[in-house]
Parts: structure tokens; C-alpha cells; sequence
């Protein structure tokens, strides 16, 4: 048994199955759709097929960092259950929430001066932020200390490569991600954007891509030139997606079947509502451990 928790937001994407039997504690974002609040509580609120439809039909959705006293509250049960802590939290590229969660454990140090509390920011988003903080649950099942996993995790972050395309622009081009001139034009010639995370936890597009069928052998490339040891890749990999289930599976089959060497099957998970509420449907997103982050 660990002297430590790791911890993270639902924003990680992965379920709440697999943080439980990860043991990774986690704490919800909130979100509005159409004028009512929600957690995001992986899909139990609201299921992902019906965040999709409501958005599509107009209702409008927003999110909402989680604020100082709810971190103070999560940190404070960890602490106070004689565990120190490490909590990962969504990238800064595109929340604000680490700033929050920086301000909580700056208090509670002060009162539990002897406990370590260490705050992560990711740089990371949706499953990326999930492969990231399953990786740490495996170097803590195999001893290593909390210093050391804090360290590990501060070296190795950018190293959790996100790819991901969409084949709707509607929410991007809300979202002031894609002009209305260039979304039209992009529909117009069904144009999919594949994306991906920089070094600074931001989505940045990076190129476009005409038809759907092309996009998903561009991302699948994306994976053979960035995964560590190419091909030979032996570690985790994880989609998750935006009620378009058929794409994803398509991108799964391919990656089954040229990467051999895959650690154990694809984790598949639903894009939660936090991304999702930027995103809107038929996005995928591809997540595995390469080349370090560097543009």
C-alpha cells in the first residue's frame, strides 16, 4: 500500500472504472448545458450521445474551472486520511484551473507543513491527461516514492503525444478555433483538421486534410513517426471520441494491425464533457508515449 495518492480531474477521460481501478482519486469539472449546471461525471448526468444532440440542436454549452475551496476540500480528505498527495490537473494551455489548484496546496502546506503535496500541470488534455496519470499509477504500484514520481512526471509529461481529428467543424468554428470563412470552405470540401497538443498544452492545428477516409491514415502515420520506437511501439495506446464511434473503430483496426507490439488492447474511451463541450461531435483523438513535445 502507497504513502501516497495520486490524484486528477474528470477532464482525464478515462472512466470512472478504470480511475477507481487504477486507484487514482479524481474531482469533476462542472459545465452548463443549455442554462443548467452538470458534472462531468462521465456521462452519468448526461450521456455522451445526448450532450451531442443537445449542442447540435442548439442548446448552448460552456465550462467551469473548478475553483480554490473545491481543490482546498478534495486536498484536505486526502491529507487528513494520513496520505501525502500529487494532483495532475488539465493543462494551462487551455484552463485555468492549475493556478486554482496551486493556491489550495499553498494553503494546506501551511497547515500540514510535514506532508508532501505536490501539484502537476499536465500539459496535457482529455486521454492524454489520462495516459499521463496511468503511467504514474504504474511507477507507483512498482515503489517508486512520491519525489521521485513528482520528478519522473515534471521530466516525462511532453512525452504523451496527442493526435486528433475532426469531421464536424460546427463547435470549432463556435469556439473561434476555425474562422466561419474557413470552416465553410472546409466543409464545403469536407475538409477534416487534424490537431494536436503542443509543448505548451495547447490545441494547435496543424494540417488539413481532405475526406475522413484520408484523415484517419494521416493520423495513424502521425503515430508511426512520433511513438516511441516507431512500429515496435510496446506501450499503452488510447482513443477516445466524440459520439463517432464508427471512426474511432477505424483508426483501432488500423493500429492493430501495424503495431504488433501494442502493451495489452487499446483503451477506447468517450470524450468527456469538458473537452466535449469545445470539440462537439465527431472528434477522435489518438494518445500514445513518443518523441518529446518540443514545437
Amino acid at each position: 500500500m502507497s504513502d501516497y495518492v495520486i490524484s486528477c480531474c474528470s477532464a482525464a477521460d478515462l472512466s470512472e472504472l478504470w480511475l477507481k481501478k487504477r486507484d487514482i482519486k479524481f474531482i469533476e469539472f462542472t459545465y452548463e448545458l443549455g442554462g443548467k449546471e452538470y458534472k462531468d461525471d462521465f456521462g452519468y448526468s448526461v450521456p455522451p450521445h445526448e450532450l451531442y444532440q443537445r449542442m447540435l440542436a442548439g442548446e448552448e454549452s460552456k465550462t467551469s474551472q473548478i475553483n480554490v475551496s473545491v481543490y482546498y476540500d478534495h486536498f484536505k480528505k486526502i491529507l487528513e486520511s494520513g496520505k501525502d498527495l500529487i494532483h495532475v490537473v488539465l493543462s494551462s494551455g487551455i484552463s485555468g484551473t492549475y493556478n486554482s489548484a496551486v493556491l489550495a496546496a499553498n494553503d494546506l502546506k501551511e497547515e500540514y507543513p510535514n506532508r508532501n503535496i505536490y501539484v502537476v500541470d499536465s500539459l496535457a488534455a482529455s486521454a492524454g491527461y489520462g495516459l499521463l496519470v496511468d503511467k504514474m499509477a504504474d511507477l507507483r504500484n512498482d515503489g517508486m516514492d512520491i519525489d521521485d514520481l513528482y520528478t519522473w512526471t515534471e521530466t516525462h509529461k511532453l512525452e504523451a503525444i496527442h493526435w486528433f481529428f475532426s469531421s464536424d467543424l460546427t463547435f470549432f468554428i463556435r469556439g473561434g478555433r476555425v474562422s466561419k470563412t474557413a470552416g465553410f470552405i472546409g466543409n464545403m470540401l469536407n475538409i477534416c483538421p487534424l490537431l494536436n497538443v503542443d509543448y505548451q498544452g495547447r490545441l494547435i492545428p496543424r494540417e488539413k486534410v481532405r475526406t475522413k477516409k484520408k484523415v484517419i491514415r494521416r493520423i495513424v502515420d502521425k503515430m508511426k513517426e512520433n511513438a516511441t520506437n516507431g512500429q515496435d511501439y510496446n506501450d499503452t495506446c488510447i482513443i477516445s471520441h466524440s459520439d463517432c464511434l464508427e471512426d474511432a473503430e477505424s483508426v483501432k483496426n488500423i493500429i492493430e494491425e501495424e503495431f504488433p507490439n501494442l502493451k495489452g488492447k487499446i483503451l477506447m474511451f468517450p470524450i468527456g464533457a469538458t473537452i466535449g463541450c469545445h470539440t462537439g461531435p465527431g472528434t477522435v483523438a489518438l494518445f500514445f508515449w513518443g518523441n518529446k513535445r518540443v514545437d
